[in-house]
């Protein structure tokens, strides 16, 4: 039971021996372990770059990709190395709130890729980041040209009361899900949800051919944000 106490003890005050873990960190082992997460950032930049199919790009956002996955690399590997430093680490960010909101779901994967990405890296499994990096980035873009050609878009038509015969007629022949009707006065304003392949708006210019339409505006749609 001695020996037992003894070798606990030891072993906590050497948990608690900052200067002898943390010589594990050598210099080139800092320095892979930081190019190997900044190389996944950059997949992972250019994946959200060139194959982003959310409504609204966010250089800044993207930026901040590789600089999460950097940054979740450095702290794995500086708290592994000591269990001090690990906590005070969970303590740290345990007060820290974001307040920034994330607009589309779609970027929250791209974090928690970025995340992935870093914490494999500050582990010291940098094949392993590589290739999850890269099978992640194939997969997404393999999704991306598997995406349908046809969109969701408002279509918002302004006309009088004497075209509202021929404007019900053509809308009629189209599917379409009603969002809004403003009466005012004797003008209307009708806000209607349509799908459209490929960029093909003749539906649409059809009825600016209408006696009594003022204007035809589309919106890209996708239920959050408009375009």
């Amino acid at each position: 039971m001695q020996f037992l106490a003894s070798d606990l003890i030891d072993e906590l005050v050497s948990s608690f021996d900052l200067s002898s873990q943390l010589a594990n960190l050598s210099l080139p082992h800092i320095l892979i372990c930081m190019a190997a997460a900044a190389l996944c950032g950059v997949i992972i930049y250019l994946v959200y770059r060139f194959f982003y199919r959310g409504i609204v790009y966010s250089d800044n956002f993207n930026i901040l990709l590789i600089m999460i996955t950097v940054i979740t690399a450095f702290i794995i590997m500086t708290i592994s190395a000591n269990i001090v430093l690990s906590l005070g680490m969970v303590g740290a960010l345990s007060i820290v709130r974001f307040r920034s909101a994330v607009k589309d779901p779609l970027d929250i994967g791209f974090l928690f890729w970025g995340i992935a990405a870093g914490l494999t890296c500050g582990a010291g499994l940098y094949f392993v980041a590589l290739i999850g990096t890269v099978i992640i980035g194939i997969v997404y873009i393999i999704l991306h040209f598997c995406k349908r050609e046809k969109k969701n878009y408002l279509l918002i038509i302004h006309y009088s009361e004497q075209a509202e015969e021929q404007v019900n007629a053509l809308l009629n022949a189209m599917k379409y899900k009603l969002k809004s009707k403003t009466l005012s006065g004797g003008d209307t304003e009708l806000t209607v949800e349509i799908k459209i392949v490929r960029n093909d708006t003749s539906d649409a210019a059809r009825f600016r051919t209408v006696n009594g339409v003022s204007s035809v505006t589309l919106l890209e749609y996708n239920g959050e944000y408009m375009n």
